[in-house]
């Protein structure tokens, strides 16, 4: 008799054991049977990775440009530490000088290739050497970034596991952002799945006092999404529009995107810090320590 033989075997044999015990005594019949249900599955294992490359275009080292006596990327690297949804937490670049700055505020860093062409890809291979379920794509320039904004975009994809992608939207309250071509707008459906992302204002407005709603880019992904994201063909309204998140739609990949109160604020230019340090002054903390 084989081994898995063996085993169904036994497992039929404490069914029948559980139900005869039932018939004699049925607080044995309940141990018995319990016997029988299967172990609660373990928690989805949740990435946090962070990728922080030096050549910036527009803003040349600015992951590690120093903010509040710390680097720009300790700080985002420091927040995402708080998020409780993490398992753990990754930077992943490809240039020494993020790697030893990294490595020296105690982080876990992966070097990854010079040739990616975004963030994702980055992402994408420091998840494909790490034992995990769900990858956080965190942004390295946002010192600002809000833990449970992090928690917020995982836990749906924790609860949900025919979910592969999720997102974060905030309200829009300064009317000239509805417009601005760089607040990329989101459209949603009755169960929270994206319709539509544009750099356009959606809905169109005839006049009904409708509210819009701005992308928040932290993305959350199912491991094999993440994987294969790159061999995807880009379609034609990822082209027009350069949003990457729609190539998922166009292949037909739900994304579940969740309301949040958290205004993102990246640090994309010299200009960006200055107005995150008079936030800071106005009140807006970072972490301690």
């Amino acid at each position: 008799m084989t081994l898995d033989q063996r085993i169904v075997k036994h497992c039929w044999c404490l069914s029948v054991v559980s139900l005869n015990c039932w018939n004699s005594s049925p607080e044995t019949g309940l141990v018995m049977l319990f016997l029988n249900v299967p172990l609660p599955s373990a928690p989805p294992s949740v990435l946090g990775v962070i990728p922080a490359r030096f050549a910036s275009s527009r803003f040349p080292g600015k992951a590690l440009v120093t903010l509040k006596n710390k680097p720009i990327l300790q700080h985002v690297w420091e927040k995402a530490m708080l998020a409780r949804t993490l398992s753990k937490v990754l930077i992943a670049t490809d240039d020494q000088r993020i790697f030893d700055v990294a490595c020296g505020f105690g982080a876990e860093v992966v070097m990854t290739s010079r040739d990616h062409l975004s963030g994702t890809d980055r992402v994408s291979e420091a998840a494909a050497k790490t034992v995990c379920d769900i990858i956080v794509n965190i942004q390295g320039d946002e010192p600002l970034i809000d833990p449970a904004a992090i928690d917020l975009a995982a836990q749906a994809l924790i609860d949900d596991p025919t979910l592969t992608m999720s997102t974060l939207k905030k309200r829009i309250d300064i009317p000239s952002e509805i417009t601005n071509p760089n607040v990329v707008k989101v459209v949603t459906g009755f169960g929270g799945d994206a319709i539509y992302f544009s750099r356009c204002p959606i809905p169109y407005n005839r006049g009904v006092n409708e509210a819009y709603y701005k992308h928040i880019g932290l993305y959350v992904y199912q491991k094999a999404l993440l994987l294969g994201y790159s061999s995807m063909p880009v379609g034609p309204l990822e082209r027009a529009e350069s949003l990457e998140q729609l190539r998922a739609l166009e292949n037909g990949h739900r994304i579940r995107v969740i309301e949040t109160g958290y205004e993102s604020l990246g640090v994309d230019t010299p200009e960006d810090l200055e107005r995150v340090n008079q936030l800071i002054s106005e009140g807006n903390s970072l972490t301690n320590g």
